[in-house]
């Protein structure tokens, strides 16, 4: 009710301001009004017309507000903590019981693979370390004849070059096996076995399962995706001409698309590199971890800017009008130019002000009042379409 009763003063006030002016100007200069460059966005008042509505001008003030940035971002999760599962050997896969959703703990069998090329390293094993221990008491005599003459020294060269030959081949086999997660002193005690365990390389939430039972997996194809979310941090996508207000150590305040609870971070690392968006990423960490929050989750923050000196002016000296904000600007005569303008961060009854092209005007600012200036414009526009 307020608010109506608010629209039909201000209307009736421009309907006296209107009338007003009509009564004060000649009938000829009603018939013949003075032609001026953008007459459109220029409002002309009588000096009875300025008191009746209190009309006051000042400057612009040079003064210190604090804000936010508005952005969008999402959750995301370091690379190291995303961990795509795979294998360097291919193989069929025999057993898993992993579902999207599911928690596993770092070093969990989490699957088995079986393949006969499993069987045959492993005998390869085997082989080459009794070749080892055969060759071990060979080099040993042949070291010893050879210092003692007996044997030549090309017979002792070629001991010791097979003897080394097969400590290589059995240090490659045994690296193989340790890479198929295999135990190898159970190995030595001669226990082959036909499957090989997959382990969870991280503790986390299985987020893809990419591969089913019976399938032949490929080397370093990838079976499953496991993310560790309890390092969640927030990746915001922030506008170039906001970069200059950031800094690290600033606040954040952000809220996730599935939710309406209000949760903070710290700026940790802002970007170097403006992509073709003309934006940069701005990593945040989490002031309260969540393990229950996703990867890739969006969410809308507010970066709190802290105080810095703008040029300012008070509320009720800016006015909408089709979407778009403006000024009055005194041009002597009681004459008011309209000017647009955009405006920044508010903060106390005051709110930051840019002019086209970022200069300031010498002239006075109409700072009460200007909702009157323009209730009075928008009557002159709607009499001249009547016309």
């Amino acid at each position: 009710m307020i608010m109506k009763l608010k629209g039909i003063s201000i209307i009736i006030l421009a309907a006296a301001l209107s009338a007003c002016g009509n009564k004060k100007k000649p009938a000829a200069e009603n018939s013949q009004p003075k032609e001026a460059p953008h007459a459109e966005n220029i409002v002309e008042l009588t000096p009875e017309q300025s008191k009746l509505i209190r009309l006051e001008t000042g400057k612009f003030l040079n003064r210190e507000l604090s804000g936010a940035i508005k952005v969008s971002g999402r959750l995301d999760v370091p690379p190291q903590q995303m961990i795509s599962v795979s294998m360097p050997f291919g193989g069929i896969l025999r057993n898993t019981s992993l579902l999207e959703g599911l928690w596993v703990k770092k070093g969990q069998v989490i699957a088995q693979m079986e393949h006969p090329d499993y069987i045959q390293l492993q005998q390869d094993y085997l082989e080459t370390k009794a070749q080892l221990g055969f060759q071990n008491e060979e080099f040993e005599r042949q070291k010893s004849l050879s210092e003692e003459n007996v044997t030549s020294r090309k017979t002792y060269q070629k001991t010791a070059a097979d003897h080394r030959t097969l400590q290589v081949r059995l240090e490659a086999l045994r690296q193989k096996l340790l890479l198929m997660n295999l135990n190898i002193p159970q190995l030595e005690k001669g226990i082959i076995v036909s499957a090989i365990p997959v382990l969870a390389p991280i503790s986390g939430y299985v987020t893809k399962v990419n591969a089913n039972i019976g399938k032949f997996v490929n080397p370093n194809e990838s079976m499953f995706e496991i993310v560790d979310t309890e390092h969640l941090h927030a990746e915001l996508t922030v506008f170039e001409k906001d970069i200059p207000r950031l800094k690290i150590g600033r606040k954040v305040r952000f809220v996730l698309s599935n939710e309406t609870k209000e949760r903070t971070a710290t700026v940790h690392l802002i970007g170097r590199e403006i992509d073709a968006n003309r934006t940069i990423r701005v990593h945040c960490h989490l002031d309260n971890e969540d393990k229950e929050m996703l990867p890739g989750t969006y969410l809308k923050a507010w970066v709190e800017t802290g105080a810095t000196k703008v040029n300012a002016l008070p509320d009720a000296a800016i006015v909408m009008d089709a979407g778009k904000q403006y000024i009055f600007v005194a041009e002597g005569n009681h004459h008011f130019r309209r000017v647009p303008v955009t405006t920044g961060v508010s903060e106390g009854g005051y709110t930051e002000v840019s002019l086209p092209g970022g200069e300031m005007p010498e002239a006075d600012i109409v700072i009460t009042g200007a909702g009157d200036l323009q209730a009075k414009m928008n009557n002159t526009e709607e009499e001249g379409h009547g016309h």
